[in-house]
């Protein structure tokens, strides 16, 4: 069965789940067992995501979406210079 990771949605809603309990006064340890993640996902979680709204969560989807397309392109252009160059020699 594979692993189920949370959207970053579900993390933001799960980081303001912790930040409500502790205001209710229950310990940061206890309230991040609460949401059922380990201390070291929560802090991992918290340096991420921590203030972001849903609209800033949306942009840094379509930030990752454009990072990404772009990472392709310039993959896609050094491979088609190292075979011009290639061919350019006379090295087929």
């Amino acid at each position: 069965m594979a692993i189920k990771r949370p959207k970053p949605e579900e993390i933001v809603v799960k980081l303001r789940q912790v930040e409500v309990l502790m205001g209710q006064g229950m310990p940061r340890i206890d309230a991040i067992r609460q949401i059922g993640v380990t201390e070291q996902t929560y802090y991992r979680w918290k340096k991420k995501y921590s203030g972001m709204g849903t609209e800033q969560l949306k942009e840094l989807k379509r930030l990752q979406k454009e990072n990404e397309r772009l990472r392709r392109a310039v993959t896609d252009l050094t491979l088609d210079k190292l075979i011009l160059s290639e061919a350019a020699k006379g090295n087929f």
